[in-house]
């Protein structure tokens, strides 16, 4: 099988590791007819176009809900390292791409599998004397020095975890060890950074597969919190739970892609907003799941009736990220002006980025008259028990 035939398999085989979220500005999106050429958020806010790819679908695993699992009957086939390197930098060269972003199934050998994807790189590094950014997978059980030289490669590093406790990881593979396999070799990245500044720029970030074990959402963001403050991970994103024909789990109805986008909401507030634990309990139903109606920040804001209405004129940039329909770059604004000028009107506040909507019941300006605040009704009847589903 040539270099390009590969790829017309192992191209489209990627497109199950994300590094990008449902968040993301719409209107960057770029659409193209390549399904090896991934778009990737950037955190200026632009896209960088990625060259995302397996070195081989070849698997050993028996993941419940991976397309490449053991047993099922597909195309299977495997790059060779130069062959690899060489077809990233045709792209390159047609700058088609900018960076590369390579993963794999874990192949007949995982240790050969992850010496040939190490191979790839420095073939990249150090023959051609590629500097820009590479994302490479670590495969679970890898080695602490491959761990240690993919560190040194690349730019970005991960190991996907893809559920939040054994118990549910059990349920999808029994052959993934979450505690051995997975977290410590995140605790291995993490301590390489500690030891070299310059090791791992981008840093490290996980995945977890959304709806397959049967988890709730605090499962997940109660092992998401751990991820950032004990391993300094920095990012982790959700990929919604799909059903793979011929596979364990095809009879499980897919995850509905809302409850992914609430998830990656959520994670915004702890990550940006700097929301505590605390605080992302109160967006969850006593089932424990993110509602598929509001989004977490207005239910947050409903369960704290005595945090509103905030002064636009006087309130903190703590604050005033606590008010829906404000984020950062608003709140900044907001801050910056009102040293020159009172703010008085919506309207105003409409200029600097904020959703009116979304804002109206939780803010008051000191000119407000009380037919004015009228308007400001709850969104909900009952804001100490907002109703989300089960």
């Amino acid at each position: 099988m040539g270099a390009l035939d590969k790829l017309e398999i192992l191209g489209p085989a990627a497109e199950y590791d994300t590094c990008n979220d449902c968040c993301s500005n719409p209107s960057l999106q770029v659409h193209n007819p390549w399904r090896y050429i991934y778009h990737a958020s950037l955190p200026s806010g632009g896209l960088i176009a990625l060259f995302k790819v397996l070195m081989t679908n070849v698997c050993t695993n028996d993941c419940a809900y991976c397309a490449n699992q053991t047993g099922r009957d597909i195309p299977r086939t495997t790059f060779q390292a130069d062959e690899l390197a060489n077809l990233f930098l045709s792209l390159y060269r047609k700058r088609m791409v900018q960076g590369l972003f390579l993963s794999s199934a874990m192949g007949i050998n995982p240790p050969r599998t992850m010496e040939a994807m190490l191979k790839t790189v420095e073939i990249l590094r150090y023959t051609h004397k590629f500097h820009g950014y590479i994302h490479l997978k670590i495969l679970p059980g890898t080695t602490p020095q491959y761990i240690d030289a993919a560190c040194r490669l690349a730019n970005r590093v991960s190991i996907n975890i893809e559920a939040p406790t054994p118990e549910y990881l059990s349920r999808l593979s029994s052959q993934k060890d979450l505690t051995h396999g997975i977290i410590t070799p995140m605790q291995i990245i993490k301590n390489i950074m500690e030891k070299n500044k310059d090791a791992v720029p981008a840093g490290q970030t996980t995945q977890f597969v959304v709806g397959a074990a049967g988890e709730s959402d605090r499962d997940i963001l109660h092992t998401t919190t751990s991820l950032y403050q004990d391993i300094g991970l920095k990012r982790v994103y959700f990929s919604a739970f799909q059903p793979i024909r011929n596979s364990r789990l095809e009879h499980i109805s897919p995850t509905p892609p809302i409850r992914e986008h609430r998830l990656y909401q959520t994670d915004w507030l702890l990550r940006v907003y700097d929301f505590n634990k605390q605080e992302l309990e109160l967006a969850l139903s006593d089932s424990g799941n993110l509602s598929l109606t509001y989004d977490p920040k207005t239910i947050i804001a409903h369960r704290q009736p005595w945090l509103f209405p905030v002064d636009i004129d006087q309130a903190s940039y703590t604050e005033l990220l606590r008010v829906p329909g404000i984020g950062p770059v608003s709140a900044k604004r907001i801050i910056r002006i009102r040293k020159d000028h009172s703010i008085v009107s919506v309207k105003q506040l409409s200029k600097m980025g904020v959703i009116i909507k979304q804002a109206v019941p939780f803010i008051r300006f000191k000119s407000m008259l009380s037919s004015e605040r009228q308007l400001a009704l709850p969104l909900f009847e009952n804001t100490e028990r907002v109703p989300v589903p089960a």
